[in-house]
């Protein structure tokens, strides 16, 4: 049985030992990371694709100015006339050429319809521009969930520094009272409180090496590398710009949005859909022209086996009278819709100035915090040395040391997280409105 286990053991070892060599580390600026996702990442190449859809969807609505040409040719097997009298009863048989072929060319182009080409071509650019805009928006989602995934990235290493230094006074103050267990100076339980206050630092460490194996493996994918690669996030704080006032922030998401430029855009397209109906109204008119060749002549008995040449131009005007009263109904339906994008837009304003706001007031919030938990930081460290010089000279409960210590753990991971937090509120507030 022993033996078994230590065969596990060794087995345990050796994966852990391929895995590691296996995991490289790389140091990462917050800048590298979102131009790598803006490169890499497949909801941005499927929207980038949308827009070459889009352009190219333009280009074959050009077409429809360049005239129609057709050609055709055939050959086919002619058979004898039989001429029948009125009582059905057969009068002769002519012999006819059996051999008989056509060629042909038609040409047409479009002269006047309301300017249905020019406004169809005009519908296809709109639809380009909302194509750019959903690209725009991706972006800055892509940008905000890579920088959100990094910043996470950053809280935990710091998390994970502030238990690894507590566990390094945690043991060094067990090895204080296991000095004093030996002298007769504390129980036995004091021992049990540092062992059990150890393990619970060392399953915290545990756990926030989980989720960074998590996010990075998240982090990883969205930005296109082996998701084996360890990031290390190299952060700077001093890139968040000086506050302004609520308004300043408000004018930059209506001036800027992506979801605002296309809700607007919405309104061009029904305006552009109201004027290629009203095209209906109109007549079209057409150039056209074509020539024809046949064989045999079968006009004339016997037939020929002559080639007749026909040309033909002139100009056709057509005009669907049905259009006097559907027309009218689609316009309306038109004006429906126009009117259902200028609310849509106005919607979106609303949700967009509710979002800025919260934001914004997220992000004092989080400035606010920092400063305060700053000070706490400081108040516990200052309590935690006061109690521990106090137990290291029995003037102090264990009771006292873990309530000093447990304020002072705690207060630390605050702070380490506050400032962090404050570059997340203020990226969030930049892609709220749409300049992250």
């Amino acid at each position: 049985m022993k033996l078994k286990n230590k065969m596990t053991l060794l087995v345990l070892s050796l994966l852990f030992s391929a895995a590691s060599a296996q995991t490289t580390e790389r140091k990462m600026i917050l800048d590298e990371v979102i131009e790598l996702a803006l490169e890499n990442h497949t909801q941005l190449k499927l929207s980038r694709e949308n827009i070459q859809i889009a352009k190219q969807q333009t280009r074959i609505a050009e077409l429809q100015k360049l005239p129609s040409v057709t050609a055709s040719a055939n050959a086919f097997y002619l058979g004898d006339v039989l001429l029948l009298d009125k009582d059905m009863s057969k009068v002769a048989t002519v012999d006819m050429p059996h051999f008989g072929n056509t060629y042909s060319i038609q040409a047409s182009e479009l002269i006047f319809k309301g300017g249905l080409v020019k406004k169809s071509i005009e519908m296809t650019e709109l639809r380009t521009q909302l194509a750019e805009l959903d690209h725009e928006k991706d972006t800055q989602n892509i940008k905000f969930l890579v920088t959100s995934a990094y910043l996470d990235l950053q809280k935990i290493i710091n998390q994970k520094n502030v238990y690894l230094n507590n566990r390094k006074l945690a043991t060094e103050r067990l090895e204080n009272v296991k000095k004093f267990y030996k002298q007769g100076m504390v129980t036995r339980n004091e021992i049990i409180r540092g062992e059990l206050f150890l393990k619970n630092l060392q399953q915290g460490i545990l756990v926030l090496e989980n989720n960074r194996a998590a996010l990075n493996y998240q982090l990883a994918t969205a930005i296109g590398i082996a998701p084996e690669v360890l990031i290390e996030p190299v952060t700077s704080f001093g890139n968040v710009a000086e506050t302004q006032l609520l308004q300043y922030y408000l004018d930059l998401a209506h001036q800027n949005h992506p979801v605002l430029k296309s809700a607007q855009t919405g309104i061009d397209i029904a305006n552009k859909n109201i004027e290629i109906i009203k095209t209906d109204k109109m007549p079209t008119i057409a150039a056209f022209g074509g020539y024809n060749m046949a064989r045999p002549v079968t006009s004339s008995l016997p037939a020929k086996d002559l080639y007749t040449n026909t040309w033909q131009t002139g100009v056709s005007i057509s005009y669907n009278i049905d259009n006097l009263y559907k027309t009218k109904e689609k316009e309306q339906l038109g004006k429906y819709q126009l009117n259902q994008a200028k609310d849509l837009l106005m919607l979106q304003q609303q949700n967009l100035d509710v979002q800025t706001n919260a934001a914004y007031l997220k992000w004092q919030e989080a400035l606010q915090q920092a400063q305060l938990y700053k000070e706490s930081e400081e108040l516990a460290n200052e309590n935690y040395r006061i109690i521990e010089a106090k137990y290291l000279n029995q003037l102090a409960l264990q009771a006292d040391m873990t309530d000093a210590t447990n304020a002072k753990l705690e207060a630390e991971l605050l702070y380490a997280n506050s400032e962090i937090n404050v570059q997340y509120q203020y990226y969030n507030l930049m892609k709220t409105t749409g300049t992250l």
